[in-house]
């Protein structure tokens, strides 16, 4: 079959056209190199401030849906484990607390820091996110929402958000996860920048 004169133009013109569109809203994923995130600064051709916080949180969503985090912030009880989320085995499941039941606690096998010969995580406070932050599934702009609630994320304000995305050491561990476990993008610093750029701009959800 012949191509039809000109349709490719057309085409790749539609496509450049809704790739401008798309990146004007402040949305689009950032240049920052796999694995990495990008620093507030270069969301600075965004002239809407909505859009750009918008944009800041797009750029943290990289770390809040990646399987370090996700895996601790379930849509059940169980967590979830590994890059690809599989369920936690042995079964265990949240408790009460987030802790685990009384019969399996997470400090049963997750002591304070990885143990590598067995490829176990280890962090003094091991445990499950609230039920009412699990986050799995979701979208951005319902995790934004979400996240900021206070009804929903433990009374924690903007402020405590910033220190805990950017200074938690149970979330820091993230980035230092052990063997066979993708780190999240970035850094902590830079996962903390981004955060604090987004709540000091209006904390706008994409």
């Amino acid at each position: 079959m012949k191509p039809i004169p000109g349709i490719a133009l057309v085409a790749a013109a539609v496509i450049a056209t809704n790739a401008l569109a798309f990146a004007a809203t402040g949305l689009a994923v950032s240049s920052a190199a796999p694995g990495d995130l990008a620093d507030p600064a270069s969301f600075a051709a965004i002239a809407d401030p909505q859009q750009r916080s918008a944009a800041y949180f797009t750029e943290l969503g990289k770390v809040l849906t990646n399987p370090r985090c996700v895996n601790c912030h379930p849509a059940g009880n169980r967590p979830r484990q590994g890059d690809e989320g599989r369920p936690h085995q042995p079964p265990v499941f949240r408790g009460a607390d987030g802790f685990g039941l009384e019969s399996m606690r997470c400090s049963t096998c997750h002591q304070g820091a990885n143990f590598e010969p067995g490829r176990i995580p280890g962090h003094p406070a091991w445990h499950l996110a609230p039920a009412s932050m699990a986050w799995e599934g979701k979208s951005l702009h319902e995790i934004c929402v979400q996240i900021k609630d206070p009804a929903r994320n433990g009374g924690r304000s903007l402020d405590d958000l910033i220190e805990h995305i950017g200074e938690d050491t149970l979330v820091g561990w993230a980035w230092a996860p052990g063997y066979g476990r993708t780190p999240a993008p970035g850094t902590q610093k830079k996962a903390g920048a981004l955060v604090t750029a987004w709540a000091q701009s209006g904390a706008a959800c994409p």
